[in-house]
């Protein structure tokens, strides 16, 4: 077991929650000019092109282990988890807010956690349930200006976008669940590269390549971050999944809503209109806080 240095998986897992935070609001700004399923394929493809090239000249994939035995399993429903991941959190984003998003989203390391206790055999504790209302009540509290409107289904659209950042949550947590089996197997990058093609060619019927020619400077900027955001971030997270505790990892990425929100407020403030900012009063941030506050204690509430 590998699950214990800490003075690695922590500076691991505060960069993939930094590089979360940032995701939405660059990819916000982007998919004005681009659509989002193209800008999926873009960030697999990159990604791909990268990690296929610099793990090959190193010589260190072995993809084949990923097909022997009793990993294929894992890795079909880790492939096929992060695939359905990126394409609702990216479709998802056409109608809710970046800041919404994020805390929504907050569901996925929640979610990660009790499918540990399912499939893993971990225990919940009594402080966990704790964690996990409120979440959801943090949940009610955030989106206390929206809950009469969604509730008599005014807002279609963005109840659509909910539902799909529901699914994108429940997905994100299939994966993660599975990426933790395989990686006790095979090292983190076979899974990252095999995830990177498989996206690239899922997508590829899908989406329209050549609408980047039409994108000025500041889209190619944000074409090329969410690119590289796509394999530092993943690639730390892997990483850090496999040196430190699944629960420690979930724990520091409940932090992410709350790196979005701020990120955005300064954002907002320096180039107005840019995103759209969610409607937020004294009791939504309130909630966003108590969302964070109930991940933190649902990944890490079990003691010692």
């Amino acid at each position: 077991m590998h699950q214990s240095n800490w003075r690695v998986g922590l500076p691991l897992a505060l960069t993939t929650a930094f590089l979360w935070g940032l995701l939405p609001i660059a990819m916000k700004g982007l998919i004005e000019d681009m659509d989002s399923t193209t800008v999926t394929w873009y960030r697999f493809f990159g990604a791909a092109l990268f990690a296929g090239v610099w793990y090959g000249w190193r010589q260190e994939l072995d993809l084949k282990s990923l097909f022997s035995g009793k990993l294929l399993p894992y890795t079909v429903l880790a492939v096929g988890g992060l695939l359905a991941n990126y394409i609702t959190y990216a479709t998802g984003l056409n109608y809710i807010t970046p800041g919404a998003l994020q805390v929504l989203i907050q569901l996925a390391p929640l979610l990660l956690v009790i499918f540990s206790v399912f499939w893993l055999g971990e225990r919940f504790s009594p402080r966990q349930w704790v964690g996990v209302i409120l979440v959801c009540a943090g949940l009610l509290m955030f989106f206390n200006q929206r809950l009469g409107e969604l509730w008599a289904g005014e807002d279609r659209e963005y109840l659509i976008g909910v539902g799909l950042v529901v699914i994108a949550a429940i997905t994100w947590a299939v994966y993660g669940l599975f990426q933790k089996k395989i990686v006790a197997e095979s090292r983190p990058q076979n899974l990252l590269t095999l995830i990177y093609v498989a996206g690239t060619l899922c997508f590829l019927p899908i989406s329209h390549p050549g609408t980047a020619l039409q994108l000025d400077w500041l889209g190619w900027g944000l074409l090329l971050f969410l690119t590289a955001n796509t394999l530092i971030a993943y690639g730390a997270f892997a990483k850090a999944m496999e040196v430190w505790e699944a629960s420690r990892v979930s724990a520091t990425l409940a932090l992410v809503p709350l790196m979005t929100l701020g990120l955005s407020t300064i954002i907002g403030a320096i180039w107005p209109g840019y995103i759209d900012m969610e409607p937020m009063n004294w009791i939504s941030w309130v909630g966003a806080i108590t969302v964070v506050l109930g991940s933190l204690l649902a990944a890490i509430g079990r003691g010692r």
